[in-house]
């Protein structure tokens, strides 16, 4: 009874701004060609997993930046160039991160200086570096005592527990790299690092055992407890006995499975990226995990005293099984997936990165990217070839950001063994928008594990500010929300540590820096 109300709850969370025509359909053109970005992820066995991309922004500017992973190529840094509202223009820099053998990579600002930091993960150690401003960085993986350990690195998240000042990393890895001629069964283990308090720097590793080639991870707080659980997505493929995981990391305990005694379901798919968003308007998440074919979303089924997640139903077209186009049947297979508002109706949409693994012929060879636009009624629709954006590379990672801060939503994709591919969002008619970032004093300044509530007329539409998820890249930009019809709406923060701000009004259009007990502040891209 309860999958089958689930539509109308649906309907009743999306009506409010939504056109019961169908979505409205943003269009893109390619900027490839002449935005300066030429990096293509190179790499067989071991790269045929990861490929990904950080976003944000490294010199202060406001306009997303990018680091880009290689593979057996060297990462590279791309400057953001573009002027607002004009073509989508970036220029490499040498930023003392140019590595080999980099999968992917996460911003995350870990020591609280107001610069973002990057945590890069390789097959061999992961790093870690410090920014110093002006996209400089340098290594500070031996003085932070960080164990970037010597594997497949796969999967990151990280979050702040309660009272500390630096943050808990995760790391998730894949197949051990000794058994390229059998990998069945040997998944390497991943682990939790926690900072040292009191002193820069991190304690030892803790091992997650069990643990089962994992492709993505996310702290998130399933049920509002304000202690985020990390939700890991694992790849069925390679592994022996294994299953999707929650892991309850609790300050000051050790980390330890969610089981089915508890509502944890059992479940056995191969598990890619994974992207979260409020969908009902209920103030929990729905979690959305890719996979090869059929790709899941789930959603809270009892409430929050479980953490049971039930299937949405087919009918709400999220499934995503096959090509749209192409004329290849064969299933799909799903990478990196983000929720945003790409025609700013005030509804999420769901971009996903899809490619071949390696010449897989069971699974379609042209797999074109999907835009699923969520519609009224709370499904969602195909919108990729109508929008012009037509990706039938073998993408892995990607990142849906507004970079010429026009208040449209740009599309950028890294493609195994090609240069990566960037859209530039050109609708000439979308609804209103706003861009926020949260900027506290001190640790997490952030905000990760705060959640960003809008009242936008009747509804409310809230945001979980997390690290983490997709596959392999990380973005930490500005928040877009779409606001439909409305010029204004009023916003509140409810930072991590539990405080909720005041309500207060904001006209769209617009970008805020928005802290702690102070008014948002206006910013004016140049």
């Amino acid at each position: 009874m309860k999958r089958a109300l689930l539509p109308l709850v649906l309907v009743l969370a999306a009506a409010s701004t939504a056109h019961a025509d169908g979505p409205t359909i943003p269009r893109f053109v390619e900027d490839t060609k002449s935005s300066g970005l030429h990096s293509v992820y190179k790499g067989e066995w071991q790269y045929m997993v990861g490929g990904g991309v950080a976003t944000f922004d490294c010199n202060g500017d406001g306009f997303p930046d990018l680091y880009i992973a290689g593979g057996e190529n060297p990462a590279k840094l791309y400057v953001n160039t573009s002027k607002k509202g004009g073509p989508l223009k970036f220029a490499e820099a040498k930023s003392g991160a140019e590595l080999k053998q980099v999968t992917g990579a996460y911003p995350v600002d870990i020591d609280g200086d107001g610069i973002m930091d990057l945590v890069v993960l390789r097959v061999g150690q992961s790093k870690i570096f410090r920014g110093l401003g002006h996209c400089k960085f340098e290594d500070v993986t031996a003085k932070w005592n960080v164990d970037g350990g010597d594997a497949w690195a796969t999967a990151f998240s990280a979050t702040w527990e309660k009272g500390n000042r630096w943050p808990t990393l995760a790391f998730g890895t894949y197949i051990d790299r000794a058994f390229e001629n059998e990998p069945w069964g040997h998944c390497t283990d991943n682990w939790l690092l926690r900072p040292n308090e009191g002193q820069a720097g991190f304690g030892p590793r803790i091992a997650l055992k069990p643990s089962y080639c994992a492709l993505s991870m996310l702290f998130t707080d399933w049920n509002r407890s304000g202690t985020p659980s990390l939700r890991v997505a694992n790849d069925r493929e390679y592994y022996e006995g294994g299953q999707e995981q929650l892991w309850k990391v609790n300050p000051g305990e050790a980390p330890r499975l969610y089981t089915a005694d508890e509502g944890w379901k059992f479940q056995r798919f191969w598990g890619m990226g994974i992207a979260a968003a409020d969908l009902t308007g209920n103030g929990y998440n729905a979690y959305f995990t890719t996979s090869m074919a059929d790709q899941r979303l789930q959603f809270l089924s009892d409430g929050p005293q479980k953490p049971s997640f039930k299937d949405a139903p087919f009918t709400m077209g999220t499934s995503a099984h096959r090509p749209f186009t192409g004329g290849d049947q064969r299933p799909s297979t799903g990478w990196h997936a983000q929720f945003e508002d790409v025609n700013n109706d005030g509804l999420w949409d769901l971009f996903i990165a899809k490619g071949n693994v390696d010449k897989m012929p069971d699974f379609a060879q042209k797999d074109p990217s999907n835009l699923l636009l969520q519609q009224a009624d709370g499904s969602f629709v195909e919108g990729a070839e109508k929008a012009g954006l037509i990706n039938f590379g073998e993408a892995r990672g990607a990142a849906v950001a507004d970079f010429n801060l026009d208040g449209k939503m740009d599309v950028l994709i890294v493609n195994r063994h090609e240069n990566v591919r960037l859209w530039r969002g050109v609708s000439p008619h979308l609804g209103h928008w706003l861009g926020l970032r949260l900027n506290g004093d001190g640790a997490n300044r952030d905000g990760i594990g705060a959640w960003i509530e809008l009242k936008e007329g009747e509804k409310l539409v809230r945001r979980e500010i997390t690290v983490g998820g997709g596959h392999v890249s990380g973005i930490n930009s500005w928040w877009h929300f779409g606001l439909g019809d409305q010029a204004q709406a009023q916003l509140r923060v409810i930072w991590p540590d539990g405080t909720a701000g005041d309500w207060q009004d904001v006209k769209a259009d617009g970008f805020y820096f928005l802290q702690r007990g102070k008014p948002p502040a206006p910013f004016m891209p140049r």
